[in-house]
């Protein structure tokens, strides 16, 4: 069971701009994907945090990751710099912790982070 308390406005938005009309795992995977590449601005900064790396990394966030990347999960690409040398690298969407964002993508990072700390699966 879930730790995160049922949110009856998430959820009513999740069934009617997310999944709605979606049947199966790739039709959820898939809305998801269209609702999260309409609604964050990018770029934007956040902090990556990982198991491996509780206190985070200071990270700019570019764009979504490829749709085909997002079939199980929801990844972004983002811009990490760490002294002299920069990459790209894929993360997980619920990894990411958006700082100073504008309201509509904070929106959708939480209704992500809600979907997943509810247990709930494409």
């Amino acid at each position: 069971m879930s730790q995160v308390e049922r949110g009856e406005n998430r959820e009513e938005r999740i069934d009617f701009e997310v999944v709605v009309d979606a049947y199966d795992e790739e039709e959820r995977a898939m809305g998801w994907y269209y609702y999260l590449a309409e609604n964050l601005n990018f770029p934007f900064q956040a902090k990556w945090i990982t198991r491996k790396r509780p206190e985070g990394r200071d990270v700019e966030v570019i764009e979504m990751s490829p749709g085909d990347d997002c079939s199980h999960d929801m990844f972004v690409e983002v811009r990490y710099q760490e002294g002299t040398i920069e990459d790209i690298f894929s993360a997980r969407l619920s990894e990411i912790h958006p700082i100073n964002v504008d309201e509509e993508t904070a929106e959708a990072i939480a209704d992500w982070h809600y979907w997943v700390a509810r247990g709930y699966e494409f």
